[in-house]
This record gives structure tokens, sequence and C-alpha cells, in this order.
């Protein structure tokens, strides 16, 4: 995906890594989804049985709310950079 080529992914890691230390980094994003809005489940995409066991392990995360406002904050400084969808598929998005 485009967004993913760009400067700004590596800042993103960090800042994951270094907010969610007591999360491996396949539960990180679904531990803060989890975290910020009961509503949202995250759907984890996997062949391999322990790869769904470890992402599974997210719901165990337990994200203080200054976890998350150290995790807004952080966010906000970094710029989103590219489109989200590389220029073939962008039709068949429906946006």
């Amino acid at each position: 995906m485009p967004r993913s080529r760009h400067r700004a992914l590596p800042r993103a890691f960090a800042l994951a890594r270094q907010l969610i230390k007591k999360a491996t980094p396949a539960q990180r994003a679904p531990a803060w989804l989890l975290a910020k809005k009961v509503w949202i489940v995250p759907i984890p995409s996997t062949a391999k049985l322990h790869r769904l066991e470890e992402n599974l392990g997210a719901a165990n995360v337990e994200l203080t709310p200054e976890d998350l406002r150290a995790i807004e904050s952080g966010s906000s400084n970094i710029k989103v950079e590219g489109a989200r969808y590389p220029q073939w598929l962008v039709p068949m998005s429906g946006r």
C-alpha cells in the first residue's frame, strides 16, 4: 500500500514500540482498538494457528487512560502521507 512506503511509517512503528511495551507487535494495534471503543472488533488475518493465538492475546493487554492519551498525543505528530490504495486499485475500492 502506498502509505506504507513513506517515511512516516518508521516513526509510527517507533511510537508503537515505545508506548505499548507490554504487547507483541501483532497485539499492539488490536489492543489499541479494543481499548478505544468497545464496539470495535479487530479481525486478525493469518494462516497459522500460533499467530492467531498471539493476535487474540491483545484482549489481555490493558491500556490505561494515560497510555491512550500518550498514543493519541504521539500519533498526532505523525503526518499521514501517500494514498490509501495504489492507483490501479482505486476503481475497485468503491471510493
